[in-house]
């Protein structure tokens, strides 16, 4: 009640008004993500662009009539799933030409409608979440494993539409490897990719939606590739005094074949951060999993690989199918799991907290990294006159290169919060870009990241995307400034 919205602009036809609500709380969860930005304006009870009407469809014709109605009006549509986006991915902004905004919450849409366990795969509506996904899969002996650090709340449709990033750090490490096909609901109609385990049938239509964004349609459903569910687990931590000796132990392993489940290097600030340790060593956190065989021979391989680049294998960390709960592999998995909630807190005290993650080549990575450190530390000192803290660790990896996380930390003045972020923000993206890197591993574009992703892209490539957003949404109502300019 304390945050006042302007009054909605539009009103459902009688054929869609009982999926549809103006309710006052209703348009504030759905007027921002859980970026620091949307948690600094939310403390202040600044919420700028709440949508004018949410709409929570039950069925994909539903969703259909929904485009339709908001086509004909003139109205923007917000796809939205958990909501969980950093990077300004459901929020309305950009959107004041337009006669109004929808929020489609695709919440309703949330069964497993099939399964196909002689192809391990299954149909599946696009508004599950995860906890609810992995229940019903594990009915059937299945998973789809995988389990981005948003997992709990964010749902199917919102992980292929942002190319989400899972559980496996090596090997199937986007929501993109566990695709077979997809149903779409775009304003121009309904398309649906034939289920197949692969094609080489001209460009993929499927690769058009991974990583879409609701810029070009509504994901409805969806066949998963499953897996059977892990019978055997191993794990184990490996303690390093100098992060890039560490780095290119992670080369050797993501160079050896092994495909760990898990390597992440986990850097000596951000333990100190976390609680892992005190800061005085790298940690490399190794998993392997298997529902067909032991995995021990492959874990001792992992290991005297990293022995071989100055690692030290520590013991409380050394353990079999619980071993992820125990050591400084339990520590890290119940610091990753607390991480997004800190920032309900932070804020309030003025604390800048924020992480941008990237990939780069091995060959690129050590320059790379040291001047992207470099470059934020720098822009934390310039936005809030005094020094702040750098953190990083290795979310995935290639055999190619790895998948830096950074984070950085820094007090800020509470009326400055925004515009201190900023100033961090574009400095750090700069770069990222400068360097080789790309702008986003997996937290998508959104609108926060929108200037660097112009000049990551082919310029031919961006008018390719503009061309299929014309033909697929020809108003451009589908999350306008999302992935294509709104000019």
């Amino acid at each position: 009640d304390e945050i006042a919205l302007p009054r909605p602009r539009l009103a459902p036809p009688d054929a869609l008004a009982h999926i549809c609500t103006h309710d006052h709380r209703q348009r504030l969860i759905h007027a921002l993500g859980k970026s620091f930005a949307d948690s600094v304006r939310m403390f202040a009870r600044d919420v700028p662009h709440a949508p004018d009407v949410v709409a929570t469809p039950t069925t994909e014709a539903e969703v259909t009539a929904l485009l339709d109605w908001a086509d004909g009006a003139g109205a923007a549509v917000i796809p939205f799933g958990g909501g969980s986006s950093v990077v300004g991915g459901v929020e309305a902004a950009g959107c004041d030409g337009y006669r109004g905004v929808v929020t489609i919450d695709m919440t309703a849409l949330d069964r497993v409608l099939e399964i196909d366990k002689a192809s391990r795969a299954a149909r599946i509506q696009a508004g599950i979440r995860g906890p609810a996904l992995e229940k019903r899969l594990g009915e059937a002996g299945l998973t789809l494993r995988h389990f981005p650090q948003s997992f709990a709340n964010s749902t199917l449709g919102g992980w292929i539409a942002t190319r989400s990033g899972g559980h496996f750090a090596t090997l199937y490490t986007h929501i993109d490897d566990f695709v077979e096909s997809l149903r779409t609901a775009t304003p121009a109609g309904i398309m649906e990719s034939r289920r197949l385990p692969g094609s080489g049938a001209g460009p993929s239509p499927d690769r058009l939606m991974i990583g879409s964004e609701g810029a070009l349609g509504i994901i409805t459903e969806a066949w998963m590739r499953l897996q059977d569910r892990p019978k055997f687990r191993a794990s184990a931590s490996v303690l390093f005094d100098d992060f890039l000796r560490a780095a290119n132990a992670v080369r050797a392993l993501a160079q050896s074949g092994l495909n760990p489940s898990n390597c992440r290097l986990v850097g000596a600030n951000e333990c100190l951060v976390t609680g892992v340790n005190d800061g005085s060593a790298e940690v490399l956190v190794l998993g392997f999993e298997s529902a067909d065989h032991a995995v021990d021979a492959k874990m001792a391989r992992a290991l005297e690989l990293a022995r071989d680049h100055g690692g030290r294998v520590d013991e409380a960390g050394l353990s079999g199918a619980q071993g992820h709960k125990h050591g400084a592999v339990g520590a890290w998995r119940q610091a990753f799991i607390r991480m997004p909630y800190q920032r309900e807190a932070l804020t309030a005290y003025g604390i800048i907290q924020d992480t941008f993650e990237t990939a780069i080549t091995w060959d690129r990575f050590e320059d790379f990294h040291r001047n992207v450190m470099a470059a934020t530390a720098g822009a934390i000192e310039a936005a809030t006159g005094r020094p702040g803290l750098v953190t990083c660790r290795f979310t995935h990896v290639y055999p190619d290169g790895p998948a830096p996380y950074y984070g950085f930390h820094g007090l800020g003045d509470r009326p400055r919060l925004l515009d201190q972020w900023w100033t961090i923000k574009r400095a750090v993206s700069d770069a990222v870009i400068a360097g080789g890197g790309t702008i986003t591993h997996h937290h998508a574009v959104g609108r926060n990241h929108m200037p660097w992703y112009d000049r990551q892209r082919p310029p031919l490539f961006g008018k390719a995307l503009k061309g299929a957003k014309k033909v697929l949404d020809p108003h451009g109502i589908m999350n306008p400034g999302v992935l294509v300019d709104p000019a």
